[in-house]
């Protein structure tokens, strides 16, 4: 995580929007991606070039999840399109209608 061409700021700004806009994107792409089907809710906090880390609930436990990205990022405009992809396979994976821009959708 030292070598993280993301700053503090961008970190912060993307957990911020993650886990105040974007929860059931969240443990879905844990539940899935992140092989905790059994999770009942994630935060993310953290973001480096090759993947996200989750703060997983799993029964009375909590644990981190690291879910990689499928490939290398180094500019932030790379972060949503990666989240995105993973939202939508997490989506498909559990048979449920991805999240749309609106908001609409499952």
């Amino acid at each position: 995580m030292s070598d993280n061409p993301f700053g503090p700021d961008v970190v912060s700004a993307v957990a911020k929007h993650m886990n105040e806009d974007h929860t059931e994107d969240s443990l879905m792409i844990v539940k899935t991606l992140g092989d905790t089907p059994d999770a009942t809710a994630a935060e993310l906090f953290h973001v480096d070039g090759s993947g996200v880390d989750f703060k997983v609930t799993v029964g009375d436990e909590e644990r981190a999840v690291r879910v990689p990205f499928s490939r290398p990022l180094s500019e932030r405009p790379a972060i949503r399109e990666e989240l995105t992809r993973m939202s939508t396979e997490a989506a498909a994976a559990l048979g449920v209608e991805p999240r749309t821009e609106s908001g609409s959708g499952r």
